[in-house]
């Protein structure tokens, strides 16, 4: 009786055995690369505020308070949504009143001014809105007329 033989593996490495000699090699070296990273990613000083997870921690934790927003972001989207509700003039009287009770935002009181002559002139048209203008933050209100205007 004759045992027949594989004539492949006699002559030569099939696609298999070559495909597995290649994952042999390199995927030891994958995963201690691989290893290597995931250590130096570690937080091993102990403090949190250098931690590189502590950013993804915040993202997943529903948990923990979001960062507060700028006394200026607050006081703008206020004072937009009171130009909407009633009128420019009243959000221009709330604006001077705000910097005047907070010296901190009259540095932003300029960019604020803007953004409200913007918005006015979007939700009053262009004639209407400059009837509302004030020397508020030196006439800031009317510069963001005009600038929405043309």
């Amino acid at each position: 009786m004759k045992y027949s033989t594989n004539q492949q593996t006699r002559r030569g490495q099939g696609p298999a055995r070559r495909i597995g000699r290649s994952l042999a090699l390199v995927l030891p070296v994958v995963l201690v690369l691989s290893g290597t990273l995931a250590v130096t990613r570690v937080n091993w000083s102990g403090n949190p505020s250098n931690s590189v997870l502590m950013a993804s921690d915040a993202t997943l934790s529903d948990a923990k308070p979001r960062a507060a927003r700028a006394p200026q972001t607050v006081l703008r989207d206020q004072l937009l949504t009171e130009l909407q509700e009633k009128d420019p003039g009243i959000a221009l009287t709330h604006l001077q009143e705000a910097v005047n009770s907070r010296p901190s935002l009259a540095k932003h009181c300029v960019s604020i001014a803007q953004a409200l002559g913007r918005a006015a002139v979007r939700v009053y048209g262009p004639t209407r809105a400059q009837s509302y203008t004030r020397p508020v933050c030196d006439t800031s209100f009317a510069t963001g007329v005009a600038a929405a205007r043309g």
